[in-house]
């Protein structure tokens, strides 16, 4: 009988594997294989069906999450793309809003468009802003544009037209065109992969829909053929970055909204964890081989955003990077990760990332040829890693490789030991990533007081104590599967589809019949892409209207009532959105108008009821007993001394560890730092909190 569920998450150095059947639990780690990532994937696949000793046929849902459409932008390695727009709007993605990320920087750089120039290519075509036509689509000149296209071998085509959200009647018609002349190359219209005002945004998220969409789809056909030749028959469904699930073929028709889709995952498992231990505040620290994700979750619900920036030519700089507007679940990613590489640079100062080892080589004690050190390079001369047993023994560690690729790129040149180096490495990349949550929590106009930090991923457990003493939290908690937590989200998520569309409307000229067609017209085209994975699940809807004063520059969500709209229900929403704005920005502004730039519709499948067991303290606890000691280098203090070790898997509830001490398991370890007390609780998460 099939009831096996099946989760991966390829991430840039590791692919993570979770499987589910009979209320048990299994969970698999494996390189990467960046040349051809679906190798991996078959390769953890294999692996995992074997030690929970299911058949691939058992298998009834698989879901996938992948970084590969994020690295091909940020690699510049998709497929050559044209973008066909209206007469004398060619420039626009190369344009942007002239905003600049550095006011002062007189040498400022910004992202190059995905399309050169001369593969931007103008059709004489207008509609206003109301999508009336004011002049008619020149179908000669786009029959014109065929053999430009066949001639620069163009493999994906962008069609971004202006004013297109409002009445896609130009867009359709080039692609009914593109269609009979060119039937192989796929076309993203911008009024189907963001029907919204901002034609920068607008066009900028469809470029690098087209730009992605040839190789995701070859990727996610071919993994597809290859699960089910192993005689995994079960449907594929993609993870997005709203933190919704997909069907295979919503997936290659609109590959942008998976960019985010690993992060996303990661986030949806620390929200469930929140609501099982009942933490209605908490931060999410997800630390994988390549990046770290800090992520803000209150009520049980990741916070959302409109729009995300991608391979940002600033590191960390707001602003310049591509903009997409795409639902994404909002968090900050930064290149801290296992495999991010130290160096020196000219002011004789470390510096750790963005670039990173990734799988292949893989930092200098994976023994795969790389020779510059990575973070996990620094923690294994530190002392944190038991070099015969990393990634569950998978992975034998070469400690004196390490060593000697310290010495050569840090330890060298600032006259410092190895550990020392080291020490300064994994300090600086701590000081990264809290720094990072910092400036994350600031924005987001929040605070870490009370705050209960979350850590999973291959490095977060490791990472976790330090960063939250930086921070200023006192808590932490690993749960069980920390190792593999986004695959584990995946499994945790529903299956949802957002419609967002544009209506321009003011409330002082409200026009309550056409919101009503709008969101009945939104309503149905979510339902119909959540019904063909929902498998007659219940669903529920969410609407949201994106408003402003007249006159401003940017907008703020406000919940609308899922129901038919009626003349009396116009000014409990403007009383909705006075409220809303004043939450935000401290007060309201009497006697002026509010205009509405667009709605959402968010349709999803019911989730699982989370049983949330009664908290109650233990009636005893047990002293832990550790399995043997190890010498670890304490980064605080430089102090070196005997931590002691123990096995996660030999742990009951209610066991108990003073820290320093390390414990571990397949996937991860979990550092108790000095001055940190740990307990298993009922659930089997490690709880530690830092001494008063």
């Amino acid at each position: 009988m099939k009831s096996a569920r099946l989760a991966v998450d390829i991430g840039g150095t590791f692919t993570d594997l979770a499987l589910e059947a009979g209320g048990t639990r299994t969970t698999a780690k494996v390189l990467t294989t960046p040349a051809a990532p679906e190798q991996g994937v078959m390769e953890g696949f294999r692996g995992i069906i074997a030690a929970a000793g299911v058949a691939p046929s058992d298998i009834a849902l698989i879901i996938h999450g992948t970084t590969l459409a994020t690295n091909a932008i940020i690699e510049r390695k998709g497929a050559r793309t044209a973008l066909i727009t209206t007469e004398g709007f060619r420039d626009v993605i190369a344009m942007g809003n002239e905003s600049r990320y550095d006011q002062y920087d007189l040498n400022i750089i910004l992202p190059e468009p995905l399309v050169p120039r001369y593969l931007r290519l103008p059709v004489p075509e207008r509609l206003d802003n109301t999508g009336a036509v004011l002049r008619p689509l020149d179908e000669g000149e786009v029959r014109t544009l065929i053999p430009v296209l066949k001639q620069e071998k163009v493999e994906s085509i962008a069609v971004g037209l202006l004013h297109a959200f409002v009445n896609p009647v130009h867009e359709r018609r080039i692609q009914a065109i593109l269609a009979q002349e060119l039937p192989d190359i796929p076309v993203s219209l911008s009024s189907e992969v963001s029907p919204e005002m901002r034609e920068w945004e607008r066009f900028s998220t469809t470029v690098a829909n087209a730009y992605v969409q040839p190789m995701m789809a070859r990727y996610l056909l071919r993994l597809e053929a290859d699960l089910h030749a192993a005689g995994a028959v079960a449907p594929l469904f993609l993870m997005m970055s709203g933190g919704g699930l997909t069907t295979i073929e919503t997936a290659c028709r609109f590959p942008i909204r998976l960019v985010e889709s690993g992060p996303a995952g990661g986030a949806i498992f620390s929200a469930h964890i929140a609501r099982e231990c009942g933490l209605g505040s908490v931060l999410s620290f997800d630390m994988g081989g390549t990046t770290a994700k800090i992520c803000l979750i209150d009520r049980f619900k990741p916070q959302t955003a409109r729009s995300f920036e991608v391979a940002r030519v600033g590191r960390f700089r707001k602003g310049s990077g591509l903009p997409l507007r795409i639902p994404v679940i909002e968090m900050v990613e930064i290149g801290a990760g296992g495999g991010s590489l130290a160096h020196v640079d000219t002011m004789g100062r470390i510096g750790v990332g963005p670039e990173s080892a990734g799988a292949d080589p893989g930092p200098a004690c994976y023994g795969h040829g790389g020779t510059h050190p990575a973070v996990t390079d620094a923690n294994l001369s530190l002392g944190r890693y038991d070099p015969g047993h990393f990634a569950g023994g998978t992975i034998v560690l070469d400690v004196a490789a390490a060593h000697d690729a310290l010495m050569a790129d840090v330890g060298g040149p600032l006259g410092l030991t190895a550990e020392l180096a080291a020490l300064g490495v994994v300090e600086l990349v701590d000081e990264n990533m809290a720094n990072a949550a910092r400036v994350h929590a600031i924005e987001s106009g929040k605070t870490y007081e009370g705050r209960t930090l979350i850590a999973f991923g291959g490095g977060g457990p490791v990472h976790a104590c330090r960063v939250a003493e930086k921070v200023g939290i006192r808590r932490v908690l690993v749960p069980s599967g920390a190792g593999v937590g986004s695959a584990i989200g995946f499994l945790r998520a529903p299956v949802g589809y957002e419609v967002v569309r544009s209506l321009y409307q003011r409330f002082s000229t409200f026009n309550v019949a056409a919101v009503n067609d709008l969101l009945d017209d939104m309503r149905a085209e979510a339902e119909a892409a959540v019904a063909k994975g929902s498998f007659g699940a219940l669903v529920t809807e969410t609407r949201t209207a994106y408003m402003r004063y007249v006159g401003q520059g940017h907008e703020i969500p406000v919940p609308l009532p899922v129901a038919v709209l009626g003349e009396e229900d116009v000014g409990s929403i403007r009383a909705r959105y006075d409220k809303e704005y004043a939450r935000f920005f401290d007060r309201p502004v009497p006697g002026s108008d509010v205009e509405i730039m667009s709605y959402a519709v968010v349709v999803t499948t019911v989730a699982d009821e989370v049983t949330v067991p009664a908290r109650a303290d233990a009636l005893f606890t047990t002293e832990a007993t550790p399995v043997r000691t190890q010498i670890v280098r304490d980064t605080v203090t430089g102090a070196v001394s005997e931590w002691a070790i123990y096995d996660r898997g030999s742990l009951v509830p209610w066991a108990t560890i003073a820290g320093p001490a390390i414990v571990a398991e397949d996937e991860t370890s979990t550092l108790v730092g000095p001055g940190w007390s740990a307990t298993v609780n009922g659930l089997g998460y490690i709880e530690m909190v830092r001494d008063a």
